[in-house]
């Protein structure tokens, strides 16, 4: 395909990557984000929907705390 651009115009904000997939974040008309993703192939398009059909569990990982705090008796 000679018409066919050279690289892709992402519309939203790349926030990662799965295999050889691009995770992309992107706005809604009302404010709000949804995710897209970029393969490289079929396979990895079909590798990356079995995972997302998954339960999806989301961690926060905390600020470390070096030192205790230091109560007054």
């Amino acid at each position: 395909m000679p018409d066919a651009p050279k690289t892709i115009e992402y519309k939203g904000r790349i926030i990662g990557k799965v295999g050889t997939c691009t995770l992309i974040s992107v706005p809604t008309p009302d404010g709000k984000e949804h995710l897209e993703a970029t393969c490289e192939s079929k396979e990895a398009r079909d590798h990356l929907a079995a995972i997302l059909e998954q339960e999806a569990i989301l961690r926060v990982t905390p600020k470390v705390v070096l030192e205790e705090p230091v109560t007054e008796s």
